[in-house]
């Protein structure tokens, strides 16, 4: 089996290599499919991150979300305890900076702070997924961390993946504590998996 590095390096190079009319077209019919969800349109307090590395674009989603009077969350790398998140409400002019791993977040304001428990869905970022729903990420092992009760027994934030179509293949490799998504949505596809109780 390829090796997690390897995969990683491949699936950045293919989202890389996307035009940006490619990426502009895929945020597009992202949106189109998020915004007809079910689920979707019945979460109160959403999170994700901003696009980073020419991950499929999520300001499209974002801004939809603030017309359609949700609350946006973003990530921010717990300050205290390096390897956890915190979820920041995210709003129109919230100040953003720049984490260690160059990717912007919300600076730390312990005021809009969300307890991931009380997250209704968690938009997790990927650099692959599988056909079984696994997700393979940039290693720091922070989602799986934070989904782990999901994993257990289905409690917490609904865990979905966002992708580019380009990012799909056949089998990733696994550790017992990843966490597989309940659902993925990509420009062309939603796939639901069978892993959700």
């Amino acid at each position: 089996m390829i090796s997690a590095t390897t995969i990683r390096l491949d699936m950045r190079r293919a989202r890389n290599a996307l035009s940006p009319f490619q990426q502009q077209n895929n945020a597009a019919q992202l949106l189109n499919r998020l915004q007809k969800n079910p689920r979707i349109l019945r979460a109160k307090k959403i999170a994700l991150s901003l696009t980073h590395d020419a991950e499929i674009d999520t300001l499209p989603f974002i801004h939809w979300c603030w017309e359609n009077g949700k609350k946006v969350y973003l990530p921010v790398i717990h300050p205290f305890s390096p390897k956890h998140l915190l979820f920041l409400e995210y709003q129109r002019h919230t100040p953003l900076q720049l984490n260690r791993y160059r990717i912007a977040e919300p600076q730390l304001n312990v005021l809009t702070i969300c307890p991931f428990s009380q997250l209704d869905i968690v938009f997790t970022p990927l650099v692959a997924f599988d056909k079984q729903g696994r997700r393979l990420g940039m290693g720091g092992g922070f989602y799986d961390r934070m989904l782990s009760p999901w994993l257990k027994n289905k409690t917490g934030p609904y865990p979905i993946g966002l992708a580019h179509d380009c990012q799909r293949i056949d089998t990733l490799p696994t550790n017992p504590w990843d966490v597989p998504q309940a659902e993925i949505f990509t420009p062309s596809a939603h796939y639901q998996f069978n892993n959700v109780s």
